[in-house]
């Protein structure tokens, strides 16, 4: 069973760009999620500048993460992002490629799911500060089904390199 009641569901999506204007690009990629029938978006984090994972030879991106309610079930959802994605130029060259933008589902209410599209939640969003921070800043009692409170995650990824943008940096 789906964890969507007639009201809809409260879901979490991080946005990531390092090409193209990354800055422009979560604006507009914000911007299409709020035009989808069936949405809602309730709360958008700043945005956070992060060195790149896995493949590092490629510019800083740019990062944030929404909160939204949605009367689309995850499937559905997942299907709206990736056609953003693709209209946005999205190719998907190699595993940690450089991107012009990058939608990932987050968490969907307290759903654990898991097919060959879409996993829930997110499988390594505990592992990242680009997610984590940003996260944590629009909903600070964030709880990952399976893992607990997302905050707990925190001193595992202060490794990591991630600044806060400030708003005049935002706007350049």
């Amino acid at each position: 069973m789906i964890d969507v009641t007639p009201s809809g569901a409260t879901c979490h999506v991080a946005l990531g760009s390092n090409l193209s204007d990354p800055r422009q690009q979560i604006r507009t990629a914000i911007a299409n999620i709020a035009r989808l029938s069936g949405v809602q978006i309730t709360a958008v984090s700043s945005l956070y500048r992060s060195a790149a994972v896995g493949h590092t030879d490629q510019p800083d991106f740019i990062n944030a993460v929404i909160r939204l309610h949605t009367r689309l079930e995850p499937p559905a959802l997942l299907r709206a992002l990736l056609d953003i994605e693709q209209h946005s130029g999205r190719q998907r060259s190699f595993r940690n490629a450089p991107r012009v933008i990058d939608l990932d589902i987050l968490l969907y209410n307290q759903l654990t799911w898991q097919d060959e599209q879409l996993t829930l939640p997110h499988p390594r969003m505990h592992e990242r500060a680009f997610v984590l921070l940003p996260l944590l800043e629009i909903t600070p009692d964030a709880v990952i089904p399976g893992l607990g409170a997302a905050s707990r995650f925190l001193a595992a990824v202060g490794q990591q390199s991630i600044v806060r943008l400030e708003q005049d940096e935002i706007a350049t």
